[in-house]
């Protein structure tokens, strides 16, 4: 009571100022809609980045080969390549593959890491964005208890 009464004193003092200020949305302009409700893992990187992705083994993921629970699926990328500016994971048989995409700035550590929510067995796929070209490596996840509505 009180931190309320010395709360209340400060305010009504003048002592704090209060400041109101609008509260304003974030700039969606550039979120990524189409590609977030696309099936497939080659359709939604063309929509994504407008272009198809290559194999390479410079990506290294971690994910576990078997999930327990396919809600909580832990999953780490990092890659060796140069330049990267864009980072993706897609899930090959949730109903919409993309789950996250991340904008890589420049002099930041290609790495993202991230918990995916599977909805059966399928491959993970990531996506790096190195000097203007897309790359991907993927791994399958066995899941045991279903994530999506299972």
């Amino acid at each position: 009571m009180l931190g309320i009464g010395v709360a209340g004193f400060a305010l009504g003092s003048g002592i704090v100022p209060l400041r109101v200020e609008a509260a304003t949305a974030p700039d969606a302009s550039g979120w990524p809609e189409k590609a977030f409700s696309t099936p497939g893992v080659d359709e939604s990187i063309a929509e994504l980045y407008g272009m198809e992705a290559s194999e390479s083994d410079q990506i290294t993921m971690d994910l576990p080969t078997i999930a327990q629970n396919g809600a909580v699926v832990p999953v780490t990328v990092e890659t060796t390549l140069p330049n990267v500016t864009g980072m993706a994971l897609l899930v090959a048989k949730n109903p919409n593959a993309l789950a996250a995409y991340f904008d890589i700035q420049e002099g930041a550590l290609p790495f993202v890491s991230n918990r995916l929510k599977m909805a059966e067995t399928t491959d993970v796929v990531a996506v790096v964005i190195s000097d203007g070209k897309a790359y991907k490596a993927s791994q399958n996840v066995k899941v045991t208890v279903g994530g999506c509505g299972g």
